[in-house]
Parts: structure tokens; C-alpha cells; sequence
């Protein structure tokens, strides 16, 4: 298995242990990270983390891959579905703890599921849909509204600007735009199938 795959799979394990210090609740954690009204957790910074850290590894592991020409038939299955794997992951445990309404997460867990059939479809058709733009902005801005909820809007909470509430709208907006996008131009796709 090449370095690639390695850092890929590391990313799908990295998942697990995200949701462990976003969910459980264990009694040993110190007292939360405490500036005046604003209050993290220390299980939370840990995760937001581990969040950050693979989210992170998702472009290293596409940039080895091409540069030393290490693009495999493994890589391209397991890297599109870690990105969905943390992003469900991740936006589910949000619900849990009340920071993402249950809509957006359908929302953009629906979307990642529909361009995955879309992906399918074409291979069936042995084409290829190319990653978009709007599906490059889509993961940036998922990724920002993410780490500012799991930061409880740290910076921004001191100013009381909700950026990540901001954020996770955008996401939202954009998350749909993209899927919309990826459909729109590859309808020749479905009118075939």
C-alpha cells in the first residue's frame, strides 16, 4: 500500500476517535477552557483537532499521489468516500449536541450521497466527473463552519458575531449549489441511464 493510501486510511481512522471525545462523556475531562462568557471544552479542542488534522490530510494524500504518480484504483475509492465518512461523521455528532439544525445536515449529507451516484453512473459509463470549483469552495467552506462550531465560534464569540452559524449557512447554500452544479452539467449522464 503506497503513502497515499496510508494517509487516506489514517483519515478513516481518525473519524472514530473525533466522535469518542465529541460524544462521550467522560468525568475526568479538566474543566473547560474558560475567557469570561466563553467556554470550550477540553474534549471539544481535541476534537476540533483531530477534525482539522484529517480534514487536512485529504489534500496531502491527493497531492503525493499525482506528483509522484501514485494514483491507484484504491485511492480513487477510499479518498472521496474518508471525505464523506468525517463530513457525515462529524455534522451527525452536531446534531447530537444541538450545534446543527437536522435539515442542513440531511441537506448536505444528501448532497455527498447524490454526487457519489452521479460519480457511479459515469464510471458505468466509463467517464469521469471531474471535481468542480464549486466542489473545491463547498468542501473549504464546510470545513470553516465546521472547526468555528466545534470551536463554540472561538474567535468570534468575543465580539458576539455568530460566524459560525454564517458559515454553516453558506455551507449549506453552497453544498446545494455544488450538487445542483455537478448534475446540470453532467444530465447527458441520466438521459443515457
Amino acid at each position: 500500500m503506497n503513502l497515499p493510501n496510508r494517509i487516506t486510511l489514517a483519515r478513516i481512522f481518525m473519524i472514530p476517535l473525533m466522535m469518542i471525545f465529541l460524544l462521550v462523556d467522560f468525568d475526568f475531562y479538566p474543566s473547560p477552557i474558560q475567557f469570561g462568557d466563553y467556554s470550550l471544552p477540553y474534549n471539544q479542542l481535541i476534537a476540533v483537532i483531530i477534525f482539522i488534522v484529517a480534514a487536512s490530510t485529504d489534500g496531502i494524500d491527493g497531492y503525493i499521489a499525482r506528483k509522484h504518480n501514485l494514483v491507484t484504483n484504491l485511492g480513487k475509492l477510499l479518498d472521496p468516500l474518508a471525505d464523506k465518512l468525517l463530513i457525515t461523521a462529524v455534522l451527525v455528532s452536531l446534531v447530537e449536541m444541538g450545534s446543527v439544525p437536522s435539515w442542513m445536515a440531511v441537506v448536505i449529507i444528501s448532497r455527498e450521497f447524490a454526487v457519489t451516484g452521479l460519480r457511479q453512473v459515469a464510471l458505468l459509463d466509463g467517464s469521469v466527473v471531474a471535481a468542480s470549483s464549486w466542489g473545491k469552495v463547498k468542501t473549504v467552506t464546510q470545513i470553516i463552519a465546521i472547526s468555528l462550531l466545534l470551536l463554540n465560534n472561538f474567535p468570534f464569540a468575543f465580539i458576539s458575531i455568530p460566524v459560525d452559524v454564517i458559515f454553516i449557512w453558506l455551507a449549506t447554500i453552497v453544498t446545494l449549489y455544488s450538487g445542483i452544479d455537478y448534475f446540470v452539467k453532467n444530465k447527458h449522464l441520466l438521459r443515457q441511464n
